[in-house]
């Protein structure tokens, strides 16, 4: 017998020896990862990646093991500027109105549909719901999206105002502006003091609709502003909320806001589409306390960047809450440990703690 099939004979021998049933029902076992405050040892079965991070396995698969934090801070690190298509958006705190997330905030863009908010919003404030709205020639040719309004027909407000911010519906749009203003020139200049009420100062109205016309613009940042304050209006954000309605006489309008089953926490929002300002979208969406809105304008591949910068800005809300907390842990435990000296008499508001021990050099106190 050769030296070579002597020694295969050998190997051969000892995997079996080593295939006995304890070791298999072992392997059969889920291996369970726990916290630890030093690294656990590296035992057969698991394997440690360059980065120092434990690669367990059940004999079947390998699966990594990593605390949440890992993920938010991997979320939060993300360069979003190349991810989305969008060439502006915005993530606003609804609770503070501050930028969680900002892309060219204040570019001026064709707003398209979007701008419908301004118009849906005046309509339930000046008028009746069942009001009738009369249909003028001008409105029933207006381009898709509509409802294909009737000329010389009169509709029920609410029925318009649902069209509108359910469905986009242009007619609708142009119908209850010469309805409010008179002519729809007139109305547009409602809207535009409209948004500046709310602090969206950058924002110029020419159309009910958002249809592309010169002098038209608006920003992320003020779609953001604009929508935040007209959810506050009770009868406005219980409509954005809806996936359908059911008009008086018995026709059903369908919501163009995707969000609403697609994301979760989404408590509104308003899509837009002209060939000029591309995909605009503006929606506000709640979790646990948080309640955040995105706007972005420009975009090409819309729900990839709303679901991007919805899941983006609640995990990064998520981190900077974890970092405060720990923040507050720490200085507490230097606090108890007389280790911790407030800063505030000597008026620096930017090093309001001093640490006591470990720095080169001492504040004048």
């Amino acid at each position: 017998m050769s030296l070579f099939v002597r020694a295969l004979f050998v190997i051969v021998i000892a995997a079996l020896a080593g295939s006995g049933a304890p070791a298999a029902h072992a392997r059969s076992l889920p291996v369970l990862a726990s916290r630890h405050k030093h690294r656990p040892a590296v035992h057969a079965g698991a394997s440690r990646h360059s980065t120092g991070i434990v690669l367990l396995t059940d004999g079947r698969a390998t699966v990594k093991k990593r605390p949440a934090a890992y993920f938010l801070r991997k979320i939060v690190s993300q360069n979003l500027r190349r991810r989305l298509s969008a060439k502006s958006a915005v993530i606003m705190d609804a609770a503070t109105g501050e930028l969680v997330y900002a892309q060219s905030p204040d570019l001026p863009r064709q707003p398209a549909s979007t701008i419908k908010v301004l118009t849906g919003l005046i309509a339930i404030d000046s008028l009746p719901k069942n009001e009738l709205v009369p249909v003028s020639r001008h409105a029933a040719r207006m381009p898709r999206s509509k409802v294909y309004l009737r000329r010389g027909r009169k509709y029920p407000a609410n029925d318009l105002i649902n069209a509108v911010l359910l469905a986009s519906a242009n007619d609708a749009s142009v119908a209850l502006a010469e309805k409010i203003g008179g002519s729809e020139k007139t109305f547009a200049r409602l809207m535009t003091a409209k948004a500046a009420e709310f602090g969206a100062k950058k924002t110029v109205c020419k159309t009910a609709s958002g249809l592309t016309a010169r002098g038209q613009h608006s920003t992320a940042r003020d779609l953001a502003l604009i929508f935040d304050r007209a959810m506050e209006n009770r009868l406005f954000a219980d409509k954005m909320a809806r996936t359908k309605v059911r008009t008086k006489d018995g026709k059903v309008i369908r919501s163009h806001n995707k969000a609403l089953w697609q994301i979760h926490g989404t408590e509104g929002g308003k899509t837009g589409y002209t060939n000029v300002a591309r995909q605009t979208y503006v929606g506000k969406f709640r979790r646990g306390d948080v309640e955040l809105v995105v706007a972005l304008m420009g975009s090409e591949r819309m729900w990839d960047d709303v679901k991007t910068l919805v899941r983006y800005g609640f995990a990064k809300k998520q981190y900077l809450v974890q970092l405060a907390e720990q923040e507050r842990r720490e200085r507490e435990t230097l606090a108890a440990m007389g280790k911790l000296v407030s800063l505030d008499a000597a008026g620096d508001s930017k090093l309001p703690y001093v640490l006591l021990t470990g720095i080169k050099k001492q504040p004048n106190l």
